[in-house]
C-alpha cells in the first residue's frame, strides 16, 4: 500500500473516531456472515458502530487522542466498537453478544485513557455504572439530606394536623374534650 493511501486511511480514521472517548476491541475471526450481520444490526439499533481497522494505521490515527490506550489490543484481526452514550453500555452489549455468538472474542477496551485488557477487562468495564446511572446516583446523594430535612420539618406539622383533625372529629360527634397531660 502506498504512503498516500495510508495517509488517506489515517485521515479517515481520525475523522471517523473524532470525539470518541472510549471503545471496545473485538475479533470477528471465525464468526460466520449471518451472525456477523445479526451482531452489527443489533448493535446499530442502539447507535453502536463496528469498524474493522488496520492496526498499524489505527495506532497512528489514535496517537495523542483518548483512544491511544487501545494500542496494546491492536494486534491480529481487530474491529473497534464505539458509539452510544457510554462505552460502558457498549461493553455490556458486547458481553451479552459474546455469550450468543460463538467465535466473538473480546480483546479489551478503553475508557478515558484507561486500558481494560482482555475479556476480563471488558466484563469489568461492563460492571461500571453508565454516565447516566452515575449522575443519577450523585443527584440522589445530593438530594438525600434535603429530603431528610423536609421530613423533619414536616413531621411536627403532621402531628399537629392529626391532633386538630381528631379534635374536629370529636366535636362533630358532640363528644366532650378532655385535657390529658
Amino acid at each position: 500500500m502506498s504512503k498516500p493511501i495510508k495517509d488517506m486511511i489515517v485521515a479517515e480514521y481520525r475523522k471517523r473516531f473524532a470525539g470518541v472517548e472510549g471503545a471496545v476491541l473485538i475479533e470477528l475471526r471465525g464468526v460466520d456472515g449471518v451472525e456477523n450481520n445479526r451482531l452489527r444490526l443489533g448493535l446499530r439499533q442502539k447507535a453502536v458502530r463496528v469498524t474493522v481497522v488496520k492496526n498499524s494505521l489505527a495506532k497512528r490515527a489514535f496517537a495523542k487522542t483518548a483512544l491511544e490506550s487501545l494500542s496494546p489490543g491492536l494486534t491480529g484481526q481487530t474491529a473497534v466498537v464505539y458509539g452510544s452514550d457510554s462505552v460502558v453500555g457498549v461493553a455490556r452489549d458486547l458481553v451479552k453478544w459474546a455469550k450468543d455468538v460463538e467465535n466473538l472474542s473480546l480483546k479489551g477496551a478503553c475508557l478515558e485513557g484507561i486500558w481494560f485488557a482482555g475479556k476480563e477487562g471488558v466484563e469489568r468495564l461492563a460492571s461500571f455504572p453508565t454516565k447516566a446511572e452515575a449522575q443519577a446516583k450523585v443527584i440522589a446523594l445530593v438530594l438525600s439530606p434535603a429530603r431528610n430535612l423536609v421530613g423533619a420539618v414536616k413531621s411536627p406539622g403532621a402531628r399537629v394536623l392529626g391532633i386538630v383533625k381528631e379534635i374536629e372529629r370529636r366535636l362533630e360527634k358532640g363528644e366532650a374534650l378532655t385535657r390529658t397531660a
